[in-house]
């Protein structure tokens, strides 16, 4: 699995011209899945995502964790953060995960994030064109690969 994790001052998904969520501070998170993607994946991001502290403290210092600034978090699925670009200059897409492997493990990690979180977490809708609109404070990115733990 893959994301990117975005530190955001507010972030939401609209889709055909409705808000599905949106949220203030905190995450927004582009998660991709390749087909050797298991639960252990998605147990290891959790925790990760809910330890990472990137927010400032009163010495304006990254030291608090979104527990600690009582965040909310906004998950869209990203199948192209597996996108291949070595040949030529079309992507290929053969490393993400179809979907009857993908969608359940989205699913999985959005639900054990809203539980670690302790309050629900925004989603967008699998497949379907969505807009996103978010504002980067920092800006703060940072990618995690469940493949690349070390």
């Amino acid at each position: 699995m893959r994301i990117v994790i975005q530190r955001v001052s507010h972030a939401s998904v609209t889709i055909e011209g409705n808000v599905k969520s949106a949220i203030k501070k905190g995450y927004l998170i582009l998660l991709g899945v390749c087909e050797e993607d298991t639960s252990e994946d998605v147990e290891w991001l959790v925790r990760k995502v809910i330890g990472l502290r990137v927010f400032d403290d009163e010495n304006g210092v990254m030291n608090r964790s979104i527990m600690d600034v009582n965040g909310e978090i906004l998950v869209i699925s990203q199948f192209t953060l597996f996108a291949s670009y070595k040949k030529g200059n079309r992507p290929s897409w053969l490393r993400a995960a179809k979907h009857e492997v993908s969608i359940p493990l989205y699913n999985e990690f959005c639900t054990k994030l809203s539980e670690a979180l302790g309050k629900e977490v925004g989603t967008g809708e699998f497949g379907a064109d969505m807009k996103v609109e978010l504002l980067n404070d920092g800006p703060v990115t940072i990618c995690m690969d469940t493949k690349n733990k070390e």
